[in-house]
């Protein structure tokens, strides 16, 4: 299931907007923005032409249906287990699951075939329009070709942007070696490294989607990446961090001590309306 349909299931499809939410979604996507990355696993398979379907009970959001596959899914025995059948028989029923069985191990397919029905089956409707839109420019086309590289960029999950990503995401406008300037922005480039590293454990002021935010105004990668290449400069005028969300540059106070630098980008980034100012 995907969050989309946790909307208003009527005014959407009076709307038209599973149709009008994919076609955004492969505009932003083909034209460099960030991919949604709140799809489902199963659905993305679904979407792409996999036969892969993995959802568990966990997946479903509605508590009494959940209980229920639950209970039929602990069924200890063919006795429990068509007790259970007989006692949820209209919810069965109703997803064309309902039958007779005579082995305790038929209920790991009466529940795969529910949540099949349940997450697919059911809204095939608006996933056929929500297909439609990722249409657009080719992309669902793309995505059937090439869903080892697409899918990822569809699909819900928790991980969240490092400090060393963001680290090697940033290439530093340096001076000539063995400059006094070259010494004190390598020194800076040591700190920056570090207040990254403050910022992914929870030790600094910020997380370090809000620095990716302040400099770039996104707080996610796109998956086609960054253009242009994001760079890094020293300022030894101002001692707060300044951005140019247009060019993706990041200009670094040039400081004596990490305490020093720490403060004054907390500072620097908390006081920011959103996203940096050059």
């Amino acid at each position: 299931m995907f969050l989309i349909l946790q909307y208003d299931l009527f005014t959407a499809v009076r709307e038209d907007e599973y149709y009008l939410a994919g076609k955004m979604i492969a505009v932003s996507i083909v034209h460099g923005g960030p991919g949604p990355h709140f799809l489902s696993e199963d659905l993305v398979h679904y979407l792409a032409g996999q036969p892969s379907f993995k959802a568990t009970v966990s997946s479903i959001t509605d508590e009494e249906i959940g209980k229920a596959l639950q209970e039929i899914e602990n069924a200890a025995s063919v006795d429990a287990l068509q007790e259970c059948i007989m006692r949820h028989s209209t919810m069965l029923q109703t997803a064309g699951c309902l039958r007779h069985v005579a082995a305790v191990e038929a209920k790991k397919e009466i529940v795969s075939d529910y949540l099949h029905w349940y997450i697919i089956d059911r809204n095939s409707s608006v996933i056929d329009r929500f297909k439609d839109g990722l249409a657009a420019l080719q992309f669902f086309t793309a995505l059937q070709q090439h869903p080892a590289l697409l899918s990822p960029v569809l699909t819900y999950f928790k991980k969240g942007l490092t400090a060393l990503e963001l680290e090697r995401l940033f290439k530093p406008d340096l001076s000539p070696p063995g400059s006094n300037r070259r010494l004190k922005e390598s020194k800076t480039l040591s700190y920056w490294a570090d207040y990254l590293l403050d910022c992914e454990e929870g030790e600094g002021a910020v997380s370090v989607e809000e620095v990716l935010m302040f400099t770039t105004g996104l707080n996610s990668l796109p998956p086609s990446g960054l253009e242009p290449s994001p760079r890094i400069e020293f300022l030894d005028d101002s001692p707060f961090p300044m951005a140019n969300t247009c060019s993706n540059t990041l200009k670094l106070p040039l400081l004596d001590t990490y305490t020093v630098f720490k403060t004054q980008m907390d500072f620097g980034l908390q006081n920011s309306p959103g996203f940096g100012c050059f």
